[in-house]
C-alpha cells in the first residue's frame, strides 16, 4: 500500500477500513500504470515533438524536438522514467495524457517544470 501513515489515518477517520485503503491504493496504482502506457504510447519510436518548454536563448514559445526514446516505470502512485532528445535528456518525475494529441510531464532537474508536449505546434 503506498499511502503514507498519516494518509491512511486520515482515510480511516472519515470511515475507510483496511481493505477499502487496500482497493483504493490498487486503483490509483491502476491509474498511474495507465497512464504510463499512453505516454509511452505517445512517444513512441520518437520522431519530432513540439512543447512549451521555457529553453535559454530562445524567444519562441513553443519549442521543437527530436525525440529519441522515452522510458517509464512506475511504483505504487509514482512515475518516472528519462526523455532522451537527439543531444540531451532529463528524468522524468510525473507526467499525464491531456489528450490524444497532448501530454504533460514534470522534467527533473536542468527543466525543473511541468511541459506540455504535442505532435504538433498547434495542438499546444
Amino acid at each position: 500500500m503506498h499511502f503514507d501513515p498519516r494518509e491512511q489515518a486520515a482515510l480511516r477517520a472519515v470511515g475507510l477500513d483496511t481493505e477499502d485503503l487496500r482497493e483504493a491504493s490498487e486503483r490509483v496504482r491502476a491509474a498511474v500504470e495507465e497512464d504510463a502506457e499512453g505516454l509511452a504510447a505517445f512517444f513512441g519510436d520518437g520522431g519530432t515533438f513540439y512543447s512549451d518548454m521555457e529553453m535559454a536563448h530562445s524567444a519562441s514559445d513553443v519549442q521543437e524536438h527530436t525525440v529519441d526514446h522515452v522510458d517509464i516505470y512506475t511504483h505504487g502512485a509514482s512515475l518516472r522514467g528519462y526523455l532522451k532528445f537527439d543531444s540531451w535528456g532529463v528524468p522524468i518525475e510525473g507526467g499525464r495524457v491531456l489528450s490524444e494529441t497532448t501530454v504533460e510531464l514534470t522534467l527533473g532537474p536542468t527543466v525543473d517544470g511541468r511541459v506540455k508536449f504535442a505532435r504538433s505546434a498547434d495542438d499546444l
